[in-house]
């Protein structure tokens, strides 16, 4: 919408603008900047729909085996002894 209400010689303005408030030299400088943080934004932003992947695979995963069982049943765990019993 908005790139639809600006014109040729409206873009010309915008960049003769910023061409006199920063100069030629330190353009170069910005756009470098402006691409890494796009580039640490886009990658945080991969990071946190991995996260929620993740975290969606492995929710289902243990209620399926709760389904399966019918109840979820307590985990027995078995203790060894480092004496075993002599016959």
């Amino acid at each position: 919408m908005l790139a639809s209400m600006i014109g040729g010689w409206q873009v010309i303005l915008i960049v003769l603008l910023v061409v006199i408030l920063f100069g030629g030299k330190k353009i170069p400088e910005l756009a470098k900047g402006l691409g890494l943080g796009i580039k640490e934004f886009k990658k945080a932003a991969r990071e946190v729909t991995d996260e929620v992947q993740k975290a969606g695979e492995e929710a289902p995963t243990q209620q399926t085996k709760t389904a399966a069982n019918g109840q979820s049943q307590p985990s027995q765990t078995v203790s060894q002894s480092s004496n075993p019993p002599k016959a």
